[in-house]
């Protein structure tokens, strides 16, 4: 028997191959399916199932994929009312998979059809668990997902069937069963995941806040609700395009990996309608770029951004990229469900800047400038982080607008002063300013190297969390 974590860090997922005996399984897959089929090809193995632990909010399975590509099935547990040819598993039910064996553990919570998967080796033995999105290592998955696609769902009603779940199925399981997890640290899915992507059910029994013996229903329920930020807007988007189904990956990059000359990049972009992301890099960025563009670069959490500062997984997109960057772009694009990428400029910002075409920048001070800056003059320091690190500490005087709200908050900003943006490091304070210039007309700086650079180089004061300090 294998088991194998295929982990993606950008999405802090985590997708498992399992074969035995010239026969493999796929868990929660990415949606570009060839690595899998490679795997099996090697082990000389065919892809009998793609077993999902729920329909997924952070990303679009890979699981129709696989089943047009390979002809395997696809297995969700009790509950799921999926919108093309599946299996619906009944609890407890057991799937051979060569000489092992998978069973269906009903684990509902996270969402209603959310299950376990609990593999059996090749003696019949417990062996591990691929858990999901149900138990993550230091967490659980936030039960108040599903009441975005189902109305009558609220999240209180969910960490209840959570609760049981974890009682009932879960903590009755050997303790040296190994765990699986659908993702780690990063994933908006839980709140405090650990690093760690493995872990033995024993040592979560001891560590996991979750599985505390003594938590009763209520306080589990105030405990796993408690610090839940908003969820993306993308979320909901992905469930239904998992639930009801979607176009298939190959159409999608047939269809954007395209490439514009100049004039017809101009006649795209002259289409209100259609959205310029520019996946360079921070510096690369500011230094010039292509008026309304929206900076999220591609060498960072670039799916995860795209989908907390892109509204709609159906807008048109038309991408400048370092040359080479392009398919890579539309590939992490599908993953969050962005399949209407309609072209990218040939050439990238290099091409515009042939053609003299008129471009916008950004300034960029270090933390040595800003507390110059501060000193002299009058400005409006702006703190993108999320409220937890600004809660830990930030420097005196900023105002906390997460990356993620700015949408809800042009408002808030002021076109007649000099608007100074930070995050943790220069990548959403970039963010940030793009979409801030992207939105109006506004007077913008960045902080290049953000508040690590800014908390070692400077004797700015800074501040933690108090009743005083100003939130929007």
């Amino acid at each position: 028997m294998k088991i194998e974590q295929l982990y993606t860090n950008c999405l802090a997922h985590a997708a498992y191959y399992v074969e035995s005996n010239g026969e493999a399984a796929i868990f929660d897959p990415l949606r570009e399916v060839d690595q899998y089929i490679q795997k099996a090809r090697n082990d000389n193995a065919i892809i009998k199932y793609v077993f999902e632990t729920h329909f997924h909010a952070d990303f679009v399975s890979g699981h129709l994929e696989l089943m047009k590509k390979t002809g395997a099935k696809i297995v969700f547990g009790p509950t799921a009312k999926p919108g093309y040819d599946a299996i619906v598993a009944t609890d407890n039910q057991v799937f051979s998979l060569g000489k092992i064996k998978i069973k269906v553990i009903h684990t509902p919570g996270h969402t209603m059809e959310s299950t376990t998967y609990l593999v059996m080796d090749e003696q019949g033995q417990d062996y591990a668990i691929i858990t999901g999105d149900t138990l993550f290592i230091g967490d659980v998955g936030r039960p108040d997902l599903a009441q975005h696609v189902n109305k009558d769902l609220d999240e209180k009603k969910l960490a209840g069937y959570l609760y049981d779940s974890l009682r009932n199925k879960i903590m009755p399981l050997n303790d040296n069963l190994i765990v699986y997890p659908n993702h780690g640290a990063g994933s908006a899915c839980g709140k405090m995941m650990s690093k760690e992507t493995t872990d033995t059910l024993g040592h979560q029994k001891l560590v996991n806040y979750a599985l505390d013996p003594s938590l009763t229903k209520e306080a589990f329920i105030d405990k796993v609700l408690n610090g839940l930020t908003t969820p993306p807007g993308y979320f909901p988007q992905n469930v239904l395009m998992n639930l009801q189904g979607y176009e298939h990956l190959d159409e999608v990059l047939a269809r954007g990996n395209h490439p514009l000359t100049l004039a017809e990049f101009e006649k795209a972009i002259a289409d209100d309608a259609v959205l310029i992301l520019d996946t360079r890099d921070a510096g690369d960025f500011a230094k010039g770029f292509i008026p309304g563009s929206i900076n999220v670069g591609v060498n960072g959490n670039f799916a995860q951004w795209v989908g907390e500062m892109i509204p709609s997984v159906r807008q048109q997109i038309v991408l400048v990229t370092e040359p080479g960057k392009e398919k890579e772009c539309m590939i992490r694009l599908s993953r969050v469900g962005y399949d209407h990428t309609i072209g990218y400029l040939e050439g990238g910002f290099t091409t515009w800047l042939a053609g003299q075409k008129k471009y916008n920048s950004i300034n960029r001070i270090n933390a040595s400038q800003l507390q110059q800056m501060m000193d002299v003059q009058d400005i409006a320091l702006y703190d993108v982080r999320k409220r937890s690190e600004f809660e830990s500490q930030h420097v005196h005087g900023a105002v906390n607008i997460p990356l993620n709200e700015m949408n809800r908050h042009f408002n808030a900003f002021p076109t007649d002063k000099k608007i100074v943006l930070y995050c943790a490091g220069g990548y959403r304070s970039m963010i940030a300013a793009s979409v801030l210039m992207q939105n109006g007309t506004y007077d913008v700086t960045d902080v290049i190297g953000g508040f690590a650079e800014i908390k070692n180089s400077t004797t700015l004061p800074l501040s933690t969390f108090n009743l005083q300090t100003t939130l929007l």
